[in-house]
């Protein structure tokens, strides 16, 4: 993929699906792009982001950016199955990274840490404490990595002889809300819940609080992701490590190798563990010795 000729200062574009508020919200963005910023600024290059409510938007910004030569490249993330960006940014020439491990010499490799390893850990070690109903909150079907978690939670959940309730939510805190009151209504609950995001799980958590369930006495709680909104929650919540402002300097040296003519791999990060904090415990059943 040619690069072109660079203007000085360069500017890369990261476009954010969904509203604007979004990136108020979910400290990952901010975080995200804080890391490739970092990167990118000793090198002469500034970081554009973007917030977009649908993807007809994201593809009339790239056309946008492309015509104009507003931006030297961009950062994809969030993934969906058959996506058809990479074919329009590649009609478009326009360098880009995909923040994801798929199959392309565009993919930073080793952005996202391996989803499926992730969610055996976190199975691994609720199950650890004794959990076998475990309850999953999920992000949009659409999305590769979310494809990625739910069949190694399905494949982990089998081999062990887990009852694995799910329930398809958005990101947000009210939609995290509404799925854990889904999975609590079922005749047999879970006694642990693994959210995909922390927005979710902090707002299950408050929720829980305010009607006076007990975390974790009655229900422990898990994040996939980890942010300061996971430290700063009472209790703080369990989640899994994720370092986003280090995935952010990954992507920016990705797009670095991009534009000056190689790929976008790079070696593998550490896997991911579980940081424990004040959210999950062994069952209430266990605890008082049943």
């Amino acid at each position: 993929m040619s690069a072109g000729a660079r203007r000085a200062p360069g500017i890369v574009g990261l476009v954010v699906p969904g509203p604007a508020r979004r990136l108020g919200v979910e400290p990952y963005f901010v975080e995200l792009a804080d890391g490739i910023e970092e990167v990118l600024h000793p090198q002469g290059f500034g970081v554009m982001v973007l917030a977009v409510d649908d993807l007809q938007e994201e593809l009339a910004a790239y056309r946008r950016w492309s015509r104009d030569a507003e931006v030297d490249a961009v950062v994809v993330v969030d993934l969906v199955v058959d996506d058809v960006r990479p074919h329009a940014l590649d009609a478009l020439d326009l360098p880009y990274v995909l923040a994801a491990h798929v199959d392309s010499p565009f993919a930073c490799t080793s952005e996202a840490a391996d989803d499926a390893v992730r969610v055996r850990s976190a199975v691994d070690f609720l199950t650890g404490l004794g959990h076998r109903r475990l309850g999953h909150v999920c992000g949009p079907p659409h999305l590769v990595h979310t494809q990625e978690r739910q069949a190694a939670l399905r494949a982990r959940a089998h081999e062990l002889g887990l009852a694995v309730s799910t329930v398809v939510a958005d990101y947000t805190a009210a939609s995290g809300v509404r799925a854990l009151t889904s999975l609590l209504q079922r005749p047999e609950p879970p006694t642990a819940v693994l959210f995909d995001n922390d927005v979710m799980a902090v707002a299950a958590l408050e929720h829980l609080t305010a009607t006076g369930r007990a975390v974790p006495g009655e229900l422990s709680l898990l994040s996939m992701d980890d942010s300061p909104l996971c430290e700063l929650s009472v209790p703080p919540v369990s989640a899994m490590s994720l370092d986003v402002h280090h995935r952010g300097e990954r992507l920016a040296a990705a797009v670095l190798s991009v534009l000056a003519g190689g790929d976008a791999h790079h070696p593998p990060i550490g896997p991911s563990h579980v940081v424990v904090r004040g959210t999950t415990a062994a069952p209430a059943a266990l605890g008082a010795g049943v």
